[in-house]
C-alpha cells in the first residue's frame, strides 16, 4: 500500500500527505511547499509516507 501512496505523492503531493496524516500541520506544510515549488512538495510527501 505504501507504493501506491508514494506514486500518488509524486503525482499530487498534498493528496499523498492527506492520505497518510489527514488534515494535520504536515498537510498544510505540504500545500505551502507544493505552491512554492513542486519538487519540495514531492520530497516532503515522500518523507512523510516513508517515515511511518
Amino acid at each position: 500500500m505504501d507504493i501506491v501512496r508514494i506514486i500518488i505523492a509524486v503525482l499530487l503531493p498534498p493528496l499523498g500527505t492527506f492520505l497518510e496524516v489527514g488534515f494535520s500541520k504536515h498537510f498544510w506544510i505540504n500545500i505551502l511547499l507544493t505552491i512554492l515549488g513542486y519538487v519540495p512538495g514531492i520530497v516532503h510527501a515522500v518523507y512523510i509516507i516513508a517515515r511511518r
